[in-house]
């Protein structure tokens, strides 16, 4: 057997999941030193606060030149899932193209007839840098959302392009909201979105009311992200959004377990699933792994726990489709899949949007998800803030 890797120690966890942990809520506390739970039930405050720091910023030269040929966020991670939440919003009738970028490869197309958002919670990734300034130097209009005093605003100042500075909290999956909302401002000031301050109320509230339902000192029974985190516990999850809102939402559900619980985990439009991802239900993980299984199993018994992994499927739905028959389709596609993986063994669970604009449903159904992900992550024993692989990566590619 290999060395441990160097910086782990501590953070490995357990293979089993600690059930009797989710309902101890001082136990909880003393398995998240960094204060994940705290960073994520802080969703509300982010909203109300980038709209602030937002509102103090002067947009007006976005909107000054006109509707732009296209909208290009760019950012990695966290910072790249505000673009897919734009685009998102923004929906098929939007006259602009509006897309996502995660490279430091400029794109050769972005000119002056564009507006680049570069998005980066440290205010120094390489990919929001890169593109900012290839924005500047090509006369396209810039906007930069990112932390205060970082090298992101020192370019956006370079350039006399608008900085929305906000401050970080945790690490940046923990800033979703504080990040989005700049963005989905800047493209209310080009006129792409109809996101008004009615419609940021309400998602703030919407957070701080999925944040009370989840918190620590809520049991199982009545908090549905421990529920969920109850459900997943040693399986491999496939997280199905059944609309491109709760698409979005299930590509976050899936960089949160990545990250906070260590989960490998499979997400896909619902529409998709069809195509492809639904034959996991006949594999290994699925109709076999059920096959497999011996009813008459000691759980408590020593070789119990060696029993294949199982698939759990977890379906967003959002409900909030404005086309009829779209939205007929899709329950339609939700209920044949719950039935098809049902009838092999398959657990099936539900997380149903809930609200009034694209936004506040969105929000629904990230909040409890990002929840259960940290929940998972400490019934393991392993701290949320702390992923050594990724801290490595980053040191080792910084070094060459």
């Amino acid at each position: 057997m290999g060395a441990p890797v160097e910086g782990t120690a501590g953070v490995r966890g357990n293979r089993d999941f600690d059930h009797e942990l989710i309902d101890d809520a001082p136990a909880l506390a003393a398995r998240d030193p960094g204060g994940m739970l705290r960073a994520v039930a802080s969703a509300g405050a982010q909203v109300r606060e980038a709209a602030a720091l937002t509102a103090e910023t002067d947009l007006s030269q976005l909107g000054e030149e006109g509707r732009p040929r296209a909208v290009l966020v760019v950012g990695a991670g966290t910072a790249a899932r505000s673009g897919d939440i734009l685009a998102t919003i923004a929906g098929p009738k939007c006259l602009v193209p509006v897309l996502t970028h995660r490279s430091v490869e400029v794109p050769g197309w972005i000119g002056a007839a564009d507006v680049v958002i570069a998005v980066s919670a440290s205010g120094r990734s390489p990919e929001a840098l890169a593109s900012a300034e290839a924005a500047g130097r090509r006369g396209a209009r810039l906007v930069a959302i990112g932390a205060p005093d970082s090298p992101l605003q020192g370019l956006a100042e370079r350039f006399r392009a608008p900085y929305v500075g906000i401050p970080r909290r945790g690490p940046a999956r923990a800033n979703l909201w504080g990040l989005t909302v700049p963005v989905l401002l800047a493209a209310r000031t080009l006129g792409l979105v109809k996101v008004n301050e009615a419609d940021l109320a309400e998602t703030a509230t919407r957070l701080d009311l999925e944040a009370d339902r989840c918190r620590p000192t809520a049991e199982s029974f009545v908090n549905r992200a421990k529920t969920l985190a109850l459900n997943l516990a040693g399986s491999v999850p496939v997280i199905w959004g059944d609309s491109p809102l709760a698409h979005v939402a299930a590509r976050r559900f899936g960089d949160m377990l990545a990250a906070n619980a260590r989960y490998p985990v499979v997400t896909d439009a619902l529409g998709e699933a069809g195509r492809g991802n639904v034959g996991l239900l006949d594999g290994v993980f699925g109709a076999l792994a059920e096959a497999e299984r011996d009813i008459f199993a000691d759980p408590d018994e020593d070789g119990a726990t060696g029993s294949p992994q199982r698939l759990k499927i977890v379906l967003l739905c959002d409900g909030g489709l404005a086309d009829e028959d779209a939205a007929q389709s899709s329950d339609r596609r939700a209920a044949v899949v719950q039935e098809i993986a049902e009838r092999r063994g398959v657990d099936v669970g539900v997380v149903t949007a809930e609200g009034g604009s694209a936004l506040e449903r969105l929000a629904s159904i990230v909040s409890a998800p990002d929840f259960a992900s940290v929940y998972l992550g400490l019934g393991h024993g392993l701290d949320p803030m702390a992923v050594p692989a990724v801290t490595e990566l980053k040191e080792k590619l910084r070094k060459a």
